[in-house]
């Protein structure tokens, strides 16, 4: 970037502010906190979610037990003072060891509100306290030595720092982080204008990197009132449509896998198609939206989830190649080097929860739940001890490797984030109710909006079963609305409330219940599970089996035939597949089904149909004995169909 288009960092006058925001006076009536000082990280914004966590899910089955086994084998596990090390000692000049400390620690939180344990708490105590003692009088935190600072990943580490010690706040009050957060920004706006003013000129991939920082500065910005942060995360976005820069915003309506010529180098500077940076950045424009209103922002954010979705994500809910987009929907029957890397699984899944909470739009719990019960919970190692850095749709689960000379990496730190992300989406408050964006067995203590006490009582093994009840436990009778998802994929839906049916429920969307809610009340569903299949490709065709939210795969632990058999379905051309359910063995798989199938003999005339047996993509291929698996399936061709 050159001199004349850095645009410098400096504090706005109220009239600037006003006039770059579009914040009228009016609207400090509305969001006082950004005129003034706030007590706490909430209420600042001008833009209200319409769906909000309350308490998380205390959750049994199947995604309890998996959450209790990642809590007891990883989530205590964590060794703060190995990730602590290395700032204090401030040698590095191009890794990322920064960065473990805050993705554990915003896992570590995430797993203390679901289960309150007070050994962990001490250990959060005690990271606080110990990464805290290494902030210098001028306010870094960071690993990185005094020549290389701004360089590679510094920022980014600084970023997760940030995050982390924020969510420390959130969580005690504690204000001791929140001056360790406001003194580590003020350094880096200070270091980013002592260098040039250029943030987007600093690490790697166009700057996405570095100015990723603008999550949470935009959060510092509501929790201090300090208008300085406002303006920082404002110039952020005003250095992305430099040339040099990602250009966000202004590429917003290209494809995220064609922004920029390849470059020589696929991980260097000048690379645009970083998938986990690239969203990172989207999660901390579309805050920057809720706090100045800004439509151009959301519009921007919405533009590009809807583009991921359609040309990035596959069937198990993830997607990239080697970290960055490839335009992977249309090639994931094909085998893909290093593809849905863990990092990436979980930073849409933040994008998806970010724009659930926002809008309230059921498009965005589906993409939560199909990656949750697919790419996620497929990353998470069997015993719940660690998470695979890759996960292929065919071929072997493998774990990753240690990072920067530590024994974690990236996935590892971020994984437990997206796992322990759910119990607190499950049922949410509503603007006029209650809002239920998951079925999972367990149950949801909230408020009503009277500000009553009301738990959700759920009551089922879905997805092994489409079966739902809900039931509500209530001081006392109430008007309100519960809203209730209906998966995207049940055509089928059975809803009563009280042995009453209610008609008409349409797929993909909340059906609305309104009506005065007593204790004891429930609402029943029976989701449409049957097979699905899936066929993609045009002269090379592939299928893939679903069943609610879960895809199935073949996987050499279990019975049928051998993966290298060509298979059809018996009832070619059809949506459905006829599924029957097969009991299984204590940790093997989440479900397991038979299905029957031609098996190609390459014979004049074919022989009787055979049985295969089919599991969760998440189980296949991460039992205790190593097995490979297939999801995607080919289909012979034959020259003698017509096209």
């Amino acid at each position: 970037m050159s001199k004349k288009e850095t645009i410098p960092l400096r504090l706005l006058s109220r009239r600037t502010f006003v006039k770059q925001t579009g914040i009228t006076a009016a609207a400090s009536v509305l969001a006082p906190g950004l005129f003034a000082p706030l007590a706490g990280s909430k209420g600042g914004y001008l833009i209200a979610n319409r769906f909000e966590t309350e308490d998380t899910a205390r959750l049994q089955g199947y995604i309890g037990n998996r959450l209790d086994q990642c809590f007891k084998k990883d989530i205590l596990t964590k060794n703060f003072e190995h990730l602590i090390e290395p700032f204090r000692h401030r040698t590095e000049t191009h890794r990322w060891q920064s960065e473990f400390w805050g993705k554990c620690m915003m896992a570590s939180i995430l797993a203390y509100q679901y289960k309150p344990d007070p050994r962990l708490k001490a250990k959060i105590d005690a990271a606080v306290t110990g990464l805290i003692a290494t902030q210098t009088p001028d306010g870094y935190i960071g690993n990185y030595n005094a020549q290389s600072r701004l360089t590679q990943w510094d920022i980014w580490g600084m970023k997760y720092c940030l995050l982390g010690l924020l969510d420390y706040h959130d969580l005690t009050g504690d204000k001791k982080s929140l001056h360790a957060a406001v003194k580590l920004a003020d350094y880096l706006i200070s270091e980013i204008n002592r260098q040039g003013g250029s943030i987007v000129s600093k690490g790697n991939y166009r700057g996405m990197a570095a100015s990723s920082v603008l999550l949470p500065v935009v959060r510092l910005s509501v929790a201090t009132g300090n208008r300085k942060y406002l303006n920082f995360a404002e110039t952020i976005v005003k250095q992305w449509e430099t040339s040099g820069g990602p250009q966000l915003i202004g590429k917003a309506a290209v494809n995220v896998a064609e922004r920029f010529p390849r470059p020589r180098e696929w991980y260097s500077p000048e690379q645009g198609q970083k998938a986990y940076e690239m969203m990172s950045c989207y999660e901390g424009l579309l805050a920057l939206y809720r706090l100045t209103g800004n439509e151009t922002y959301k519009q921007a954010v919405l533009r590009v989830w809807k583009n991921i979705q359609d040309t990035e994500i596959n069937i198990a809910g993830s997607g990239a190649s080697a970290e960055m987009w490839f335009g992977g929907r249309e090639l994931q029957t094909t085998p893909v080097f290093h593809y849905q890397e863990t990092c990436v699984t979980v930073t849409w899944m933040q994008l998806c929860i970010a724009l659930l909470k926002l809008t309230g739009d059921a498009i965005y719990a589906h993409a939560i739940e199909t990656t949750y019960c697919n790419a996620l919970m497929a990353a998470l190692k069997s015993d719940g001890s660690t998470w695979a850095k890759y996960t292929p749709l065919n071929g072997e689960r493998l774990p990753g490797s240690g990072q920067c000379g530590m024994d974690l990496n990236c996935c590892s730190a971020n994984g437990p984030r997206g796992l322990f992300a759910i119990p607190g989406l499950v049922a949410m408050r509503s603007r006029n109710g209650i809002a239920v964006n998951f079925f999972a067995e367990g149950t949801t203590a909230l408020k009503s909006p009277a500000g009553k006490p009301v738990k959700l009582v759920q009551t089922t093994n879905y997805p092994a079963s489409g079966t739902i009840a809900i039931r509500l436990e209530m001081h006392m009778p109430e008007d309100m609305v519960l809203q209730v998802r209906i998966p995207e994929w049940s055509r089928q839906t059975v809803l009563k409330v009280n042995d009453v049916l209610y008609k008409d429920v349409v797929p993909g969307v909340y059906v609305n219940l309104e009506r005065t809610w007593n204790t004891g009340d429930t609402i029943y569903l029976e989701l449409d599970m049957r097979g699905r299949v899936k066929v993609m490709g045009d002269r090379h065709r592939y299928f893939a089996i679903l069943t609610g939210p879960l895809v199935l795969s073949r996987d050499t632990r279990f019975a049928g035939t051998n993966l290298g058999a060509v298979m059809t379905p018996l009832k070619e051309n059809e949506p459905f597949i006829d599924l029957k359910k097969i009991a299984i063995k204590a940790d093997d798989s989440w479900v397991q089904f038979e299905a029957m199938v031609q098996a190609e003999n390459y014979k004049e005339q074919k022989d009787p149909p055979v049985a295969a047996t089919f599991c969760d993509y998440a189980s296949a291929g991460n039992g205790v004995a190593a097995s490979t698996f297939q999801t995607w399936m080919p289909l012979i061709f034959n020259a003698a169909t017509p096209e």
